[in-house]
């Protein structure tokens, strides 16, 4: 049986835990050949394992451009093209408006917002007309959060790399889109406050969403997968909320 993604080539950058394997997961069960990114060598290979035959695992940190340009050499020497590019990888962490330090600033927006832009940049030689570019937002690119402002601002800047890449690439007939989640149950998630505060933060966060709950990382990875393939063929220079209503209603 036909899978949609047959013969597609995917990059998911971070991909080796949360929302980026369960999109590397969902991608390899449509059919794509999946080359992922993780800065930790246990995580990656144990990802590679959960992916399955489909996916390759490479060591790369976005925010790094010798990386990058490692990265891109071996998925050219491997596979020759890209049809899909997940820029996912990006992170943060709370910080109020007085605490803010420039370590805190240069890392979130090297990651999400310099690394993502570099990550879409190296890719272009190898990207195929036609090609499916995501990034990775979030609802904060709409929505105040209190003590989230630097990690808030580098997924607004995320947002609008989509609106003027889709028109950068149009001559190429790539779409670039954003997807943006809302809370999802990660370990990114748990991470930014400590164990024993972790159920407090998914009862207050799940409260906010119309449907009482948090996301899982398998529906943010359907949405991605969709992104990808032909059925998004008239979709591009969107924000794609998937977020139980929370940033809608």
């Amino acid at each position: 049986m036909t899978k949609q993604l047959d013969g597609k080539v995917a990059l998911v950058t971070g991909g080796s835990t949360g929302i980026g394997l369960a999109a590397a997961q969902e991608l390899a069960q449509q059919g794509a050949r999946v080359f992922i990114t993780g800065r930790r060598e246990e995580e990656l290979n144990a990802a590679v394992q959960a992916i399955g035959g489909n996916a390759t695992g490479i060591r790369a940190d976005a925010a790094n451009n010798q990386d990058l340009d490692a990265l891109y050499a071996q998925i050219a020497k491997s596979a020759g093209k890209l049809d899909i590019l997940f820029a996912n990888a990006g992170g943060g962490d709370m910080l109020p408006l007085g605490a803010i330090t420039e370590e805190q600033f240069d890392r979130i927006f090297g990651t999400n917002v310099r690394g993502v832009l570099f990550t879409v940049q190296k890719a272009l030689p190898l990207l195929t007309k036609g090609a499916s570019v995501i990034l990775t937002s979030s609802t904060t690119s709409i929505k105040g959060t209190e003590n989230f402002s630097v990690y808030s601002a580098s997924k607004a800047a995320v947002r609008n790399f989509a609106r003027s890449w889709a028109l950068d690439l149009k001559d190429r007939q790539i779409r670039v889109n954003a997807i943006s989640p809302g809370p999802v149950r990660t370990p990114g998630l748990g991470g930014l406050v400590p164990d024993d505060a972790r159920q407090g933060l998914y009862d207050f966060l799940a409260a906010q969403v119309p449907l009482g709950r948090l996301g899982e990382p398998e529906e943010i990875g359907k949405a991605v997968a969709f992104l990808a393939s032909d059925a998004a063929s008239f979709v591009n220079g969107i924000e794609l909320f998937v977020d139980g209503g929370m940033a809608q209603v």
